[in-house]
């Protein structure tokens, strides 16, 4: 009998994670509480695996799963780009925090984390907030990120994507940079307001886009300036920066977008590593999301070392520095943004450039 590997699958999978090389995947279920939830631990040789959780309505635990792998996945690249002692995890609670989420659940989820005695440490992201790990604080002391520690970390994701976008814009404009150009938002929530604006104080001109009418309300009342479309990927924009889920990048979004720069603080933007080809054919510059969107991990990273405010939000404007080096090599050998990256990460990961690690 031929047995065919399932995209189901941690260690076979037939898809690009097939390769990823996880550590630690834990599927963990409370049936009192109605927590479904899954821990993926993809690589510790930093440092111990740092990321949120995130509490989403997946269609199922297939598609969490692949999320979760990916998300962890991308912790590390972030952590080992920025230069950061820090692993690479990430956490998934199934359903719909609107309807699911309860203290009795996250003190639940909170005791799971602790069973895990520090190899992942746990923080905010969709579908949670400061407040919500105020209670799963209550359950294991390996967080960060709670109202007691160092708060939610939006604007700093927010101002670390505004800073490369900045570099990425004066990379291949110039010394104007952001001012005068027009840059569609694709979820303003509480990342994607925060950028908003940073890019209007820069001079910038915005449109925005987001599911959620209370979201775009609240925008409105911010900055009644800001155009509200239906859609940025095919709009007469500048730069596209998609700030809410991933995966927005495909074939057929390439082939529509108009911008130039695509620069956002979503994690797993590409639907596959095929995409970057497609950008790169068409002449547009990406800035890899786990080096934009890096900002929320510089502070919570922080918060466990025990930096002032004033330091993190230095460590958080290196993201500059960081993608200016990557789009230069990217042109000056002709290679990906994607793929000069990879090999720093890498690099990192095996040992190399330690002292650029942070720790």
């Amino acid at each position: 009998m031929t047995v065919t590997a399932s995209p189901d699958l941690v260690f076979e999978r037939s898809d690009e994670l097939g390769t990823a090389g996880h550590e630690q995947v834990v599927f963990c279920r409370d049936a009192a509480t109605g927590l479904r939830a899954i821990i993926a631990i993809h690589d510790t040789r930093l440092g111990p695996a740092l990321g949120g959780t995130r509490f989403y309505p997946y269609a199922g635990e297939s598609e969490a799963l692949t999320d979760v792998l990916r998300l962890s996945q991308g912790m590390t690249h972030k952590a080992a780009a920025a230069g950061i002692a820090l692993g690479g995890g990430k956490a998934v609670i199934i359903g719909d925090p609107a309807t699911l989420k309860t203290p009795e659940l996250l003190r639940a989820y909170g005791a799971f984390v602790n069973s895990l005695g520090g190899r992942y440490i746990t923080a905010g992201d969709v579908g949670t907030n400061a407040d919500d790990l105020d209670i799963v604080a209550t359950a294991t002391a390996h967080i960060t990120g709670t109202n007691h520690g160092s708060g939610d970390s939006g604007f700093s994701t927010a101002y670390g994507v505004f800073v490369a976008m900045k570099a990425a814009a004066e990379h291949r404009w110039g010394t104007n940079g952001l001012r005068g150009h027009r840059v569609g938002v694709e979820g303003v929530g509480k990342v994607g307001s925060h950028l908003v604006g940073l890019l209007l104080e820069e001079g910038a001109v915005v449109a925005a886009v987001d599911a959620s009418q209370a979201a775009l309300a609240r925008l409105a009342a911010l900055y009644p300036d800001v155009e509200v479309r239906d859609s940025v990927v095919d709009a007469d924009i500048d730069i596209y920066a998609p700030c809410a889920l991933g995966a927005t990048l495909t074939s057929s979004s390439v082939a529509a977008l108009r911008a130039a720069i695509v620069c956002g603080a979503a994690n797993n933007q590409l639907l596959d590593t095929s995409v970057a080809l497609l950008l790169q054919g068409r002449g547009i510059t990406w800035v890899p999301d786990f080096v934009a969107n890096a900002g929320g991990l510089i502070q919570v990273h922080g918060e466990l070392v025990q930096r002032t405010k004033e330091e993190v939000l230095a460590g958080v404007a290196d993201i500059a520095v960081t993608v200016r080096k990557i789009l230069d090599l990217s042109r000056t050998t002709g290679r990906l943004p994607s793929d000069v990256t990879a090999d720093i990460v890498e690099a990192r990961l095996a040992g190399a450039d330690v002292q650029e690690v942070r720790s």
